[in-house]
C-alpha cells in the first residue's frame, strides 16, 4: 500500500528486511551501554573501596568487597588467564558476527548482555595489571555464600539464563520457533 502519492509501493516483507539491522543495533547498543556501566562501576569501586575490606550495604545480604580476580567465575582458572582472555575474545567476535544475523528481539537482548559482559571483563584482562592478556578483573559485589562479582558478570549470567530459556522454548536467532513451518 502506498503511504502517500509518489512513494513506491511496498510489500508485506519489507519490514522484515529492516529488522535485522534494528536487532543488530539492539545487540551492539546494549553491549556498549553495559560496558560503560561496568567500567564506571569498577572505577567507582577502585576509588571508593579498600581491597579486602568489606562494606555492608544491606545488612549481610549485600556488601561491597573489592578484589582483583585473575581467573574466571569463582576464581577458577587463575593459572590460565591468557587462555580465558583468548576464549572471551573469540566468543566476543562470534557474538558480533551473530549480531548481524539475529532477527529475534529476545536473542538480541541476550547477545547484547553477553557481549557487554564479555567485553567489560576483557577490558580488564587487556588493560589492567599485571599486563595485556594477564590482567585481573575488578570484582566488588558480594552476596552471602556466593562469589564476589561485578556488573559484567551480571550481564553474562543474565544472558546465560535468557539463552537457556530461549533454547528450551525453541526460539531461534532468526525469530522462528522449532516446529514452525517456513
Amino acid at each position: 500500500m502506498q503511504a502517500e502519492a509518489g512513494t513506491p509501493l511496498t510489500d508485506a516483507r519489507a519490514p522484515l528486511e529492516v529488522r535485522p539491522r534494528r536487532r543488530t543495533v539492539v545487540v551492539l547498543g546494549l553491549a556498549a551501554g553495559w560496558v560503560v556501566l561496568d567500567q564506571v562501576t569498577k572505577v567507582w569501586a577502585e576509588q571508593t573501596l579498600v581491597q579486602g575490606e568489606p562494606v555492608q550495604v544491606v545488612g549481610d545480604l549485600l556488601r561491597w568487597h573489592l578484589i582483583y580476580n585473575s581467573g574466571a567465575a569463582f576464581s577458577m582458572g587463575t593459572s590460565i588467564t591468557p587462555v580465558l582472555t583468548a576464549l572471551a575474545t573469540a566468543i566476543s567476535v562470534v557474538i558480533v558476527w551473530q549480531a548481524f544475523r539475529v532477527r529475534s528481539l529476545p536473542w538480541a537482548l541476550a547477545l547484547g548482555l553477553l557481549l557487554g559482559g564479555a567485553v567489560g571483563n576483557l577490558i580488564d584482562r587487556y588493560f589492567r595489571d599485571p599486563g595485556p592478556a594477564f590482567g585481573h578483573v575488578v570484582d566488588f559485589i558480594r552476596l552471602p555464600n556466593f562469589a564476589i562479582f561485578n556488573v559484567a558478570d551480571i550481564g553474562v549470567t543474565s544472558a546465560a539464563v535468557l539463552i537457556a530459556v530461549l533454547a528450551l522454548r525453541g526460539h531461534r536467532l532468526d525469530g522462528t520457533r522449532e516446529g514452525d513451518e517456513k
